[in-house]
């Protein structure tokens, strides 16, 4: 007695094909979303370094300008101190050694204000392509970044007295005999200003 031919009989192995299929390319492409998120993730870091390179160094120059306004018995000294001071003519500089020492160049550089203090906005692209995906024209695609720092002055200046004398936020009272003063006597840099990223 013969068994009845069933018309499915055959057709469940190249449905299997077609979902194995689908599947493998679901999991390519979430590999080429997660690559392309790292690639990201290592922009926004040099971007970040980069931005607060730039920041660090405008302090400097702020500390500088600061210790020259004191020995000079400049009243501009006080101009320094809230980080009104001309500076960043290192900045852009540094945050091109920053950004490339994370595989990224700077494509994009300015002062500007945030809340009404001095900023670096940074933008980077990574060197290296995100590389060949099963999505389409990833193989030349450089992920790209930006990122901005702020300096925030810490302290403000006591009454109306002459001398040099001021308080800063967390680290105390200061106060300088600008005949005998020199660079040295000054705080800590990270105790006149705060370096943060913005947002």
């Amino acid at each position: 007695m013969r068994l009845p031919v069933r018309a499915d009989q055959g057709q469940a192995l190249p449905l299997f094909i077609w979902v194995a299929g689908a599947v493998l390319f679901a999991a390519f492409a979430f590999f080429a979303f997660a690559q392309a998120a790292v690639a990201r993730n290592g922009a926004q870091s040099a971007a970040d370094a980069a931005a607060l390179a730039a920041a660090q160094d405008e302090r400097a120059e702020l500390i500088e300008g600061l210790a020259e306004a004191i020995i000079e018995q400049d009243d501009g000294w006080l101009d320094w101190l809230s980080a009104e001071g001309s500076v960043g003519a290192g900045a852009e500089d540094a945050a091109v050694r920053l950004a490339s020492d994370n595989n990224a160049q700077v494509t994009g550089f300015n002062r500007i204000a945030v809340g009404g203090n001095p900023a670096s906005r940074v933008e980077v692209r990574v060197r290296s392509a995100v590389g060949e995906t099963v999505i389409p024209g990833t193989e030349s695609q450089h992920a790209r970044a930006e990122a901005v720092a702020v300096i925030v002055p810490r302290c403000e200046v006591d009454g109306e007295s002459a001398d040099v004398e001021f308080s800063c936020e967390g680290s105390g009272d200061y106060a300088f005999d600008a005949e005998s003063f020199s660079e040295s006597d000054l705080p800590d840099a990270s105790d006149l200003f705060m370096v943060h990223l913005a947002g």
